[in-house]
C-alpha cells in the first residue's frame, strides 16, 4: 500500500469549483509527465503549493495531476483517484496524470522513481486492470516528461523496492520551523524522520545543553523540538541564517555525535531453492531476483516487469550477471543457485 500526502496536509487551496467525478471503471492509462524546461530545486510541501499556483493562474480548479512526487520519492495527493485531471488533452477521463516533480535535464531518483512504481502499481489494484504505461507526448504534442522520464516509461518503468518517505518537507505555509529533510549515510533527519538514530541525536543535545524546547523526550520521531534544539546547537558552532535551519548536515552532525551513524546493511533473503526457477515457474521469488537484478544494472532485457511468471529475460539477465563474475560455461546458464543469489543480495 502507498502512502499519499493528503491536500489537507499540504495546504492546498479549496477548489475553485469541483472537478467533474471519474469512476475507476473508466481509467486505462497512467500518464507520466515533468514540470518544463527548468530544474526543480523546491522540496516539500511547496512542490505542490507552486504547482497549484501556476495550474489557478490557468484559471483551472486547483492542481491538475491526479498525483505529484517529489525527489524524495513523497507522494502527494492532487485530483487523487477519483476527479478528472487536467494533465492531457483527451485523456484526462481514461489517463491518471502524474508528475515527477523534475524539469529540464534533471534525472529522477530511485526513490522517485520507485515511489512512481508503487503508484501505478496501486492504480492497478484499484482499477482491476493493467494500466498503459505513457509518457505525456503519447498523448499530446510536447517534450513532457521529458528524455530521462520518457526513456524509463518506454523501458517498463523498472524501479526499485518502495519505501515510504518519511513525512514531507519544507515550510508549512504559515511556519516558521523548517521541514526540510535530510539524508546522510542512509539515514534520514529532519521532520518527521523516525528511528533510534533521531533518538540518539535527541539525547547528545540534551547532554550538550541544548534540550530546552523537549516537554518529553527526545523520542524517535524528530519533531519541531529537534529541529529548534538543533538550530541552538547549530549556532552555537558559529553557523548562521540557512545554515542553522535545525535540519543536520554532515559536519555538525559528526561534531556532535562524534562520528556518522549508517544504517545498517539490509540481510539478504535466504535462498527460496533452484526449483522456484525456470520455464515455467511462477511464484513472488522471480519477482524479487528481477528487481534485485535491475537494482543491480542487469535488467537490459526485460521490456517489461519483472514480473512472478520465468521468462526468456530472466534467464538472460541472469546470465549477463553470472557472466559479469567471470562465470563461464554451466556457471552461467541463467538459472540461479545459491552462490549466484548470495552475491546478487550482497
Amino acid at each position: 500500500m502507498v502512502s499519499i500526502i493528503s491536500r489537507t496536509t499540504w495546504g492546498a487551496t479549496p477548489w475553485k469549483g469541483t472537478p467533474d467525478t471519474v469512476p475507476l471503471t473508466q481509467r486505462t492509462e497512467f500518464y507520466i509527465h515533468y514540470d518544463g524546461a527548468h530544474q526543480i530545486t523546491r522540496t516539500g510541501y511547496a512542490v505542490l503549493r507552486a504547482i497549484e499556483a501556476v495550474h489557478l493562474r490557468k484559471g483551472w480548479a486547483g492542481v491538475g495531476y491526479n498525483f505529484v512526487i517529489d525527489q524524495a520519492g513523497t507522494i502527494y495527493e492532487g485530483r487523487g483517484w477519483t476527479l478528472q485531471g487536467a494533465h492531457c488533452p483527451g485523456h484526462n477521463i481514461s489517463g491518471i496524470g502524474v508528475q515527477v516533480a523534475i524539469g529540464g535535464d534533471q534525472k529522477p531518483s530511485k526513490a522517485a522513481l520507485a515511489a512512481c512504481r508503487a503508484l501505478y502499481e496501486e492504480a492497478n489494484r484499484r482499477t482491476g486492470r493493467t494500466l498503459a504505461k505513457r509518457g505525456h507526448k503519447d498523448g499530446f504534442a510536447t517534450a513532457c516528461p521529458g528524455e530521462h522520464l520518457y526513456a524509463w516509461v518506454k523501458a517498463g518503468m523498472p524501479a526499485d523496492d518502495y519505501t515510504p518517505a518519511p513525512a514531507p518537507g519544507g515550510a508549512l505555509p504559515n511556519g516558521s520551523v523548517s521541514r526540510k529533510r535530510v539524508t546522510i549515510n542512509g539515514l534520514v533527519y529532519g521532520y518527521g524522520a523516525k528511528g533510534s538514530h533521531v533518538t540518539t541525536v535527541g539525547r547528545a543535545l540534551v547532554k550538550k545543553g541544548f534540550g530546552t524546547n523537549y516537554t518529553s523526550g527526545p523520542g524517535p520521531v524528530w519533531t519541531d523540538a529537534d529541529t529548534r534544539n538543533y538550530a541552538a546547537y547549530q549556532k552555537s558552532l558559529g553557523y548562521k541564517g540557512d545554515d542553522a535551519d535545525g535540519v543536520p548536515g554532515e559536519t555538525s552532525l559528526r561534531k556532535l555525535l562524534g562520528t556518522l551513524p549508517a544504517k545498517p546493511p539490509t540481510p539478504a533473503p535466504p535462498f527460496p531453492g533452484t526449483t522456484r526457477f525456470g520455464p515455467g515457474r511462477n511464484n513472488a521469488h522471480i519477482t524479487l531476483l528481477g528487481k534485485q537484478l535491475v537494482k543491480k544494472g542487469f535488467g537490459k532485457h526485460y521490456a517489461d516487469g519483472p514480473g512472478p511468471k520465468w521468462s526468456e529475460a530472466d534467464r538472460k539477465n541472469v546470465e549477463a550477471f553470472q557472466r559479469a563474475q567471470g562465470w563461464k560455461g554451466s556457471g552461467a546458464d541463467g538459472l540461479p543457485g545459491p552462490k549466484t543469489w548470495k552475491l546478487l543480495f550482497s
